[in-house]
């Protein structure tokens, strides 16, 4: 994503939210750690969740 795109991203949502995915593999939901992928579940339900409102995501490479 360029500075324009996410100008105009910020004007069509009208947000500036950014959700960092901060994924501590032992705060996931056990329903979701019994999945093949637990990491990637979680987070792309953070993202189904926010996708409305939100402009941009950041992962915490600490975490994966």
């Amino acid at each position: 994503m360029n500075r324009q795109d996410l100008f105009s991203l910020i004007k069509k949502k009208k947000s500036f939210l950014s959700v960092g995915l901060d994924t501590d593999i032992r705060r996931i939901p056990a329903h979701l750690q019994k999945l093949e992928d637990p990491i990637f579940e979680f987070n792309k339900q953070i993202i189904d969740a926010t996708y409305a409102y939100a402009v941009a995501y950041k992962p915490n490479v600490a975490f994966y």
